[in-house]
């Protein structure tokens, strides 16, 4: 298996170093309850302005209820099925627009929402399993089947499972698979001072 540690210009904690979106999952292997009710826990304890929570996520776990899984997997585009009908467990992150405090605007809460599926992503390192987001998907036919209300913008539908060896995959995606991580430069999207200044890193 792919064991893609990022390379760094600094430490980092090993767990945000070994995060990575794979697409090779094992289909015979379950995702526990408990895993699935930790990945959760984990993103309930994200921040959100004014604890405000923003965020809503629906799982659907093909190991106790297929139907909803397979009506969840329907929603993805075809590039995304091709791999994703290995993963046991399907979510999908939402956020809420207002406020539950007021019913006000909450220009955060997409934001707020975003660090909460990335504590999913770190949460299923931890755990030994393996998370991929995706934006590959008809968030209207989502929406509808799932019954979302409106004020809540969909954000992402994520993957997970435990990792297995690349063969899996067709010969496109398996390429990607095994293809070397790779980032920008850190002073390429990260400034001080001013706008397109690059942080200094010595």
């Amino acid at each position: 298996m792919q064991h893609k540690t990022a390379q760094t210009q600094a430490d980092i904690h090993e767990l945000l170093a070994r995060r990575w979106s794979g697409r090779a999952f094992d289909a015979n292997r379950p995702v526990s309850r408990e895993q699935i009710v930790s990945l959760l826990e984990a993103a309930r304890w994200a921040p959100s302005c004014f604890g405000d929570e923003p965020w809503r996520f629906i799982v659907w776990d093909r190991n106790s209820d297929e139907a909803a899984w397979r009506k969840a997997f329907a929603c993805l585009g075809e590039w995304n099925q091709n791999w994703v009908k290995n993963a046991p467990v399907l979510l999908v992150s939402t956020a809420n627009s207002l406020f539950r405090k007021n019913g006000k605007p909450n220009r955060w809460g997409q934001y707020d929402t975003g660090a909460a599926a990335e504590n999913i992503c770190l949460q299923a390192v931890a755990s030994g399993l393996m998370a991929h987001q995706m934006g590959g998907f008809d968030d209207a036919r989502v929406r509808a089947e799932f019954g979302i209300p409106n004020e809540f913008a969909i954000m992402a539908m994520i993957a997970v499972g435990y990792q297995t060896e690349a063969d899996v995959l067709d010969d496109e995606l398996r390429q990607a698979e095994l293809a070397p991580r790779e980032r920008t430069p850190l002073g390429t999207h990260f400034f001080e001072g001013g706008w397109d200044v690059p942080v200094k890193t010595a």
